[in-house]
């Protein structure tokens, strides 16, 4: 199988890439620096700067994953504007692509998160039983989908997978948490009774391959554990993973001081349930928070 990827050199990106070069498929990444590729992703995995440098070579399957990331700096309109062109306008770009193309894919898998369902208190979240919240980040997830389902009309199986926190030993947003937790600085956030869906990064990259192979796939998936956790009982849970105190926390207001808009993310929450894996028999590895945090620590000794 033929995969074309966009953020292939992130986080979730370069995992796929081992585990389907692995697997014998072939890769080709779309990327801003396509000689970094090579170094980053596998010897074998090819580097793109635009969707017509792929060619007419035949394409099985894109799993489009691209964007800015979200909580790296405060949503300024200068910010917002770059991360909406490299969700929404990347994915309407790949589309277009697509729509040119006499021969397609026969499956998008498209990245999104759980900031689709916006701060949504305590309701539990199943796929089709819950609508789109209504800040920035839930804006931006409901049009990264909707330009990303246009692709159905070309005959192309699409799948949309809605990410929470993913933890892994290598990066993401617990690499940022650790420092302060492991010098015994940690807390929690606001008053910590905010939902966090999380997910191991192994779940993760076996749930796309999951729905890649598997023909009856479409629509909206949760990609999280199916044991959410309170900000609270996280932190709790990760003090006692790096052997510290946790009662260092940061009150509501001055995140909302630091970070304006932006602060939504950390203070609001999703207690999301993957409804739809679960009632296909995916089987997750990691389904407990304190079984994920200790296989991602032992990880980085």
């Amino acid at each position: 199988m033929h995969i074309l990827l966009t953020g292939g050199t992130g986080l979730i990106g370069r995992r796929l890439c081992r585990q389907w070069t692995a697997a014998g498929h072939r890769l080709t990444v779309l990327s801003r620096q396509p000689q970094r590729v090579a170094a980053l992703c596998g010897e074998l995995v090819r580097g793109i700067a635009d969707f017509q440098d792929y060619g007419d070579e035949p394409l099985d399957a894109v799993v489009n994953l691209a964007g800015a990331p979200i909580a790296d700096k405060p949503w300024s309109a200068a910010r917002k504007a770059l991360l909406w062109d490299s969700r929404v306008g990347l994915t309407e770009r790949l589309v277009a692509w697509l729509e040119s193309r006499s021969q397609r894919p026969s499956v998008l898998i498209n990245g999104s998160a759980v900031g689709w369902y916006g701060d949504a208190g305590e309701r539990p979240l199943e796929e089709n039983s819950a609508a789109a919240g209504e800040d920035f980040a839930s804006e931006l997830c409901l049009a990264w989908e909707q330009i990303a389902r246009e692709a159905k009309a070309l005959g192309i199986r699409v799948v949309l997978v809605r990410t929470g926190l993913v933890l892994a030993p290598e990066g993401g947003f617990l690499k940022r948490m650790l420092p302060p937790f492991r010098l015994g600085l940690g807390g929690q956030l606001g008053n910590g009774r905010q939902w966090m869906s999380w997910i191991h990064i192994e779940d993760q990259i076996a749930l796309i391959d999951f729905l890649l192979q598997r023909a009856d796939a479409e629509g909206p998936y949760n990609a999280c554990a199916p044991q959410p956790v309170r900000n609270r009982d996280f932190t709790r849970e990760l003090g006692r993973a790096v052997h510290r105190p946790t009662v260092l926390g940061v009150p509501g207001f001055a995140l909302r001081l630091m970070l304006g808009e932006l602060s939504v993310l950390l203070l609001g929450g999703q207690r999301v349930v993957p409804r739809r894996l679960l009632d296909a028999d995916f089987t997750f590895r990691f389904p407990e928070i304190q079984d994920a945090l200790a296989d991602v620590l032992r990880e980085q000794r």
